[in-house]
């Protein structure tokens, strides 16, 4: 007596982590956000999944949105003032424009998001994932970047003056034409950087990294712990 052996074929759909997360919906949408905005005093969005969703222009000023998840949502030109977003999951979000002066964004993910002509002056980002992000024009004035992660951020033209970047990580960092007068980036890693025509008088320099740094142009004048 033969013995048939049958092999059943089973199809297997890989879908990656990324994928996953796209297909899930939000929590709330545009309108449901309107609408609490309407009735709240102060808006609690805390943990909420905002993902993918339109805020823009929105008032959003001093709402708690700790460990929020807003991957790939509109933020452009929402009102941020004083918004707590420690921990949130900002990742590939639209900030450009965004009004976010003294926001909390302690330990946020910002990886990728477009902060373009935002508006971060006091703002605290101690901690926080900045990756590759788009800060062109942005304005930092006093902001508190120390130990924040800005591998390959596009800083270009941004006004950094007198923001605290002790031990951030500026690797490949496109800084050129930006305002650093007075800022500190004491222990600050900016090897390979692009720092043409960026503007350092007084500022700290103390211990930071600056090998295959591109300086041409730079204004270094008064620099502390600078070495030509």
């Amino acid at each position: 007596m033969k013995k048939i052996i049958v092999f059943f074929s089973i199809p297997l759909v890989l879908i990656s982590c990324k994928e996953k997360e796209k297909e899930k919906e939000s929590d709330l949408d545009r309108t449901e956000v309107i609408k609490l905005i309407a009735v709240k005093d102060s808006l609690n969005l805390a943990g909420v999944d905002l993902r993918g969703v339109d805020l823009s222009k929105l008032n959003l000023s001093g709402a708690d949105l700790t460990e929020a998840y807003l991957l790939g949502a509109n933020l452009e030109g929402a009102n941020l003032l004083g918004a707590d977003l420690w921990k949130a999951n900002l990742e590939g979000a639209n900030l450009s424009g965004a009004y976010l002066t003294e926001a909390y964004l302690l330990g946020a993910n910002l990886e990728g998001a477009n902060l373009s002509g935002a508006d971060l002056t006091e703002a605290y980002l101690l901690g926080a994932n900045l990756e590759g992000a788009n800060l062109l024009g942005a304005d930092l004035w006093k902001a508190n970047l120390e130990g924040a992660n800005l591998t390959e951020a596009y800083l270009l033209g941004a006004n950094l003056e007198g923001a605290n970047l002790l031990g951030a990580n500026l690797e490949g960092a496109n800084l050129s034409g930006a305002d650093l007068l007075g800022a500190n980036l004491e222990g600050a890693n900016l090897e390979g950087a692009h720092l043409r025509k960026a503007n350092f008088p007084h500022a700290n320099l103390t211990g930071a990294n600056l090998s295959r740094a591109v300086l041409e142009g730079a204004d270094t004048i008064g620099v502390k712990g600078f070495k030509k």
